[in-house]
């Protein structure tokens, strides 16, 4: 092909001049749209001329100079969609009023159905200049708004057969659409009710299930419901921030709080249901990796408000669409993984949340340009919304039937075998009882001749170090025999298996062991141990002194042991006698920690202690006091007792024993 000379350039050049100075010289009415006083609406999107101003300098004067004529291009499509732009935007539009009849109306109201935009200021022809007649937009308070609505909306005045030429500047940092319609008032009158309802339902829907939600959470403290309430509330701020009504009566007067609202909420959105997803399918228990995607899902949420309240609003509103179609994707996956997996409740949550997330889905798109902005996509997330809401609360009706259907079914498993467990418990023991005697009896040989062997080396020569470890074995071997021995005791009265004998015993001797067996522990303790016998208590007696001296040294023992400074005593006293038997009163006392009051049958239960921690500072088996009282049963005694915290404790033991024919008297 062979190349044009610069002199073949020139005449189309010419061409082309002559072509755009013919075009800007046109009429409006050539190519303005025409319409008459029937017209009730009319959809202006296939009539715009577009300008994209990328710097955002150029005024009115420069765009509607002929100059600039050039520079608009049609827009082909029903509703202009720009998507995610920070240029300005001029759009031109032509109108040409021809009625039927020169005296009918003269006012139409021109209506931007978008919300979400920053700056929309309207130009129109009066003479041959342009005025600006209104100055709207969220970044302005709503109070200036020619015409106080949701919408953006204008009062026009077309006079007839004489066309008129308007521009809109529309910029935003969201996305940013112009759906443009031209209404006779009557119309817009007649339909505005059918948004208005269709907002009110979706609205009440939302206030509704968030009650209900509510309500549940209170009854069954389920944390699913937490997260689904602050989820209901999050989508239904954030569609009431889209759709103009919270910018008409929840912030009407803060316009940043009204920018920063969107993605702020679409991050709480993210963040509040990505978590009611994994509390509701229990994400963790059947796939680690979808649960990790959720929570990727909401450390994005909480990107989205920690950016908002940094940086501002305009980076966050460009990442909300990305960040709604990764929230749709993931929450649906993890709702066909878990129908998958067999989880009941994933059935109906699949269903609704197919709803929701198709209706944030096809909004999303519609955001980011990709599809037409229309009444159904531009409604798609609220209407959506109210489906999840009309079949989630299937779910979470199945849900309570289902977890009110396995209560039942636990309670008959439970019952079924409440009846084979009192079996094997009252089977268990005897074979406990049982086991314990013959252990306890088993243990005493070889625990005997560990005793025996220890005692015939304290008889050797040892040095001090070995003295000391003979003389430890000894005392942790006695210790050791002591419980086998208060177990096999324990064992054998559970079992019916001790009586109380009748001999004669001196007191004296009894008095004597026991100030042998614990003086010694309370001076190493630093504690006054005093032993008190009254005179009228007598020398002889006739009883079980075993048993006897049993008691008194099970409440010895624990006075000393629960005694860090003080004294602990025992004090002898005769209550009451006859010729023939004597009522003894021995009451042991201590200064020790004492405890609060419990009760009775507690204190008295064996192998309880008030504390039950394996580090507690005092040892011991905690059977003690229970072994004690039982035995005082077989001797006819009774065991009381008082204590006060920090103060001390004193138990009282009663007992009556029998009075040989020639008895002495203790002097004190």
């Amino acid at each position: 092909m062979s190349r044009l000379t610069s002199g073949s350039r020139r005449p189309v050049r010419l061409c082309n001049c002559l072509l755009l100075w013919l075009l800007a010289c046109l009429p409006l009415s050539a190519l303005a749209l025409s319409f008459d006083e029937d017209m009730r609406q009319l959809p202006l999107g296939s009539s715009l001329a577009v300008f994209e101003d990328v710097r955002g300098t150029a005024t009115i004067t420069d765009v509607s100079s002929s100059a600039m004529a050039a520079s608009f291009r049609p827009n082909k499509h029903p509703v202009l969609n720009i998507g995610y732009s920070s240029s300005a935007f001029w759009l031109r539009l032509d109108l040409d009023y021809h009625p039927h009849n020169a005296n009918v109306q003269r006012t139409w109201l021109l209506e931007l159905a978008y919300p979400p935009l920053d700056h929309v200021d309207l130009y129109v022809q009066e003479g041959s200049s342009y005025t600006l007649v209104s100055r709207n937009g969220d970044a302005w308070p709503f109070s200036q708004r020619q015409i106080k609505q949701s919408n953006y909306l204008f009062e026009l005045t077309l006079p007839p057969a004489q066309p008129q030429r308007l521009y809109l500047r529309v910029q935003t940092e969201g996305s940013l659409q112009a759906p443009l319609t031209l209404w006779s008032p009557t119309a817009y009158l007649e339909e505005m009710p059918r948004h208005t309802y269709l907002l009110g339902i979706l609205y009440g829907v939302m206030l509704v299930m968030l009650l209900y939600n509510l309500f549940i959470y209170l009854s069954v403290r389920d944390a699913s419901y937490f997260y689904y309430i602050f989820y209901i509330a999050s989508i239904g701020l954030y569609q009431a921030s889209a759709n103009g009504v919270g910018t008409q009566f929840l912030w009407p007067d803060s316009p940043v709080v009204g920018n920063a609202a969107p993605p702020f909420l679409i991050g709480a959105t993210a963040f509040f249901g990505a978590q009611f997803v994994r509390a509701f399918l229990h994400t963790a228990t059947f796939s680690r990796g979808m649960d990790r995607a959720l929570q990727l899902v909401m450390m994005c949420g909480l990107g989205m408000i920690a950016l908002t309240l940094t940086v501002g609003y305009a980076l966050p509103l460009h990442l909300a669409p990305y960040v709604g179609i990764l929230f749709t994707l993931v929450c649906f996956s993890a709702g066909v993984l878990a129908c998958w997996r067999g989880l009941r409740q994933a059935r109906y949550f699949l269903l609704a949340w197919s709803a929701l997330l198709l209706g944030a889905l096809v909004y999303s798109l519609m955001s980011m340009g990709i599809l037409p902005s229309m009444f159904i996509t531009r409604y798609a997330g609220q209407i959506g919304a109210a489906m999840e809401v009309a079949l989630l609360s299937l779910a979470l009706a199945d849900r309570i039937n289902m977890m009110k259907e396995e209560r039942e079914q636990i309670l008959q498993d439970a019952s079924a075998k409440l009846c084979v467990l009192n079996n094997q418990l009252a089977i268990s023991n005897r074979l406990k009882d049982q086991f314990l005697a013959t252990i306890s009896h088993e243990l005493r040989t070889p625990m005997n001749g560990v005793i025996g062997a220890l005692q015939q080396m304290s008889t050797l020569a040892l040095e001090p170090e070995q003295a000391h470890y003979q003389s430890m074995a000894a005392s942790s071997a006695r210790h050791m025999l002591q419980m086998v021995n208060d177990i096999l005791m324990l064992t054998e009265l559970q079992a019916g298996k001790l009586h109380a004998e009748c001999a004669p015993f001196s007191l004296h001797a009894l008095l004597a062991d026991l100030h042998q067996r614990f003086a010694a522990r309370a001076a190493a303790k630093g504690l006054g141990f005093v032993l008190t016998v009254e005179p009228n208590v007598p020398d002889t007696l006739q009883g079980d002194a075993d048993k006897l001296l049993r008691c008194l040294s099970y409440l010895l023992d624990n006075a000393i042991k629960f005694t860090a400074t003080g004294h602990v005593s025992l004090q002898l006293d005769c209550a009451a006698s006859s010729e023939q038997r004597v009522q003894v009163r021995a009451r042991v006392s201590d200064s020790g920690i004492g405890y609060h009051a419990v009760g009775t049958d507690q204190l008295y239960q064996h192998f309880w202690q008030l504390d039950g921690s394996l580090t507690r500072e005092y040892g011991g088996l905690g059977i003690g006091l229970a072994i004690c009282r039982k035995l005082l049963v077989l001797l006819d005694g009774s065991l009381t007792h008082t204590s006060v915290l920090g103060q001390g404790s004193e138990f009282q033991l009663d007992v009556s024993l029998g009075l040989p024919a020639s008895a002495g008297v203790i002097v004190s």
